[in-house]
């Protein structure tokens, strides 16, 4: 079986859906290749208990371009809901309101804390001379000695494997965005006109509802979606791009799109990548990510908070999330709640939490909540998925094997990577728009602007995350 198309577009995630749906709105005939039964990949939700439920705590954040969110709001109309952040950090054995507010950090932390971070954010300045040797030095010179080896510090361990000192420092640029006291300070004291860490949006039926709407939206446009869709291969060619499937299809157009993990590239590739791309493919690591949803039998919620953050050094859990708090819909149950907590790991049969049964990772949540004094569960079901792809690991050495890595997959012929995974970036969301926003207008309706592509590729190094 054989299918042509001006696009065949790789990945059926936000950033995919989002550029086949506005290239079928440009006039070009699209298919999308999904490996999984759904859409929307770690964006995508799911029922648990009859509770809609995300991959972890999703936002779409006020930054999000004026121009994607006018796209957003005529697919979900009333059902994408602005709602104020409710979440709390835990700092030095202590809950500290989170987004952070100096009221309530006065409150919190104690005194003796306070000044060593006062005195530390005057000597900043001092501490900022010089480049940064890693993710650790760049913050405890910006932060300080206190923030860092209290917050950031063990955080890093958790997200990525790894101390600090071994992480590259524009980790610390891309996923830092206040990187002094003095921002820290000033974002708490502000208060944007667009809400900008105080509120955000999100639908009614749960985070995967947008990406729900722009693939009913793409479908509806002509885009044929295929789902199950495994790709084997890949062949550049001269006049566009030939995909081939694990049931035997072959498909032409006349470009492609891969959302795809960029270090996957290399190895669908035909004829086969070089030898250096292939090892440069080897070098770039993944964290993953256990997700442990708790079906918690109540009249009432879990708590009040939205997410709870953990970033202390002695539990598994970086997060837990409450799916109900983050929304206002008739649909969820009264008698009951869900909550995501979620445990970063390495995706081998070796790591104890990756290789736990729902009942080992049951008993270790249930042990965390109660050293930390949080509110036992009622415990009616556990569910379990695990991510393989969840955070870059930009350890030292990284750069030299992604510059490697993506100028091979930029000297192919009709193909183009993008999103979080084919950029190997870190990334939100509506930064996963915005890519495949630039990468439809580089397509345009002629031959393929790589120049005014090469702009926006510049553009996305000023992506930093929102949390």
């Amino acid at each position: 079986m054989s299918t042509s198309a001006d696009l065949i577009v790789l990945g059926a995630g936000p950033a995919g859906l989002m550029a086949a749906w506005r290239a079928s709105r440009a006039g070009r005939s699209v298919v999308v290749l999904e490996r999984a039964d759904t859409v929307g990949g770690m964006a995508a939700s799911f029922s648990v208990a009859g509770v809609r439920v995300d991959h972890g705590s999703h936002r779409l954040h006020p930054s999000t371009a004026p121009e994607i969110m006018a796209d957003l709001r005529s697919l979900l109309g009333d059902d994408l809901q602005t709602r104020p952040r409710h979440g709390r950090l835990r700092v030095d054995d202590r809950w500290v309101g989170f987004p952070l507010r100096p009221a309530d950090l006065a409150r919190s932390l104690p005194p003796a804390t306070i000044a060593r971070i006062g005195a530390e954010a005057v000597a900043a300045p001092m501490r900022r001379r010089g480049t940064p040797t890693s993710y650790a030095d760049a913050l405890r010179r910006g932060l300080g000695p206190t923030l860092y080896d209290r917050l950031y510090g063990p955080y890093a361990v958790k997200l990525w494997g790894r101390p600090g000192e071994e992480i590259d420092p524009e980790q610390a640029r891309v996923r830092v965005r206040t990187d002094t006291p003095w921002k820290i300070a000033g974002r708490m004291l502000r208060r944007p006109s667009d809400g900008a860490g105080r509120m955000f949006h999100y639908p009614r039926r749960g985070f995967g509802q947008i990406v729900e709407a722009v693939a009913d939206a793409a479908v509806d446009r002509g885009v044929k979606l295929q789902l199950g869709a495994e790709v084997t291969g890949i062949r550049p060619g001269r006049d566009g791009v030939e995909v081939r499937t694990a049931d035997g299809a072959a498909l032409t157009a006349g470009h492609l799109f891969t959302t795809a993990p960029l270090t996957m590239l290399a190895k669908l590739v035909t004829p086969s990548a070089p030898t250096h791309a292939v090892a440069d493919a080897a070098k770039l690591t993944f964290r993953a990510m256990v997700l442990v949803y708790l079906v918690h039998s109540s009249p009432s919620r879990w708590t009040e908070f939205d997410a709870t953050y953990l970033p202390d050094a002695d539990t598994p859990i970086s997060r837990i999330s409450e799916p109900a708090n983050y929304r206002v819909s008739q649909e969820d149950p009264t008698d009951r709640t869900v909550l995501c907590c979620e445990i970063p790991c390495a995706a081998e049969d070796t790591d104890p939490i990756w290789s736990a049964s729902p009942e080992q990772l049951a008993d270790l949540v249930a042990d965390t909540l109660a050293r930390l004094g949080l509110p036992p569960l009622r415990l009616d079901g556990v569910y379990v998925r695990r991510l393989s792809h969840v955070y870059p690991v930009y350890e030292h050495g990284y750069a030299e094997h992604l510059r490697g890595l993506d100028q091979w997959a930029i000297s192919l012929r009709s193909v183009t990577t993008f999103g979080r995974l084919g950029l190997f970036a870190h990334d939100n969301t509506h930064h996963a728009f915005a890519m495949a926003y630039a990468a439809v207008d580089a397509l345009g309706r002629g031959d393929w602007d790589a120049r005014l592509w090469a702009a926006a590729r510049e553009r996305f190094r000023d992506h930093v995350v929102e949390d």
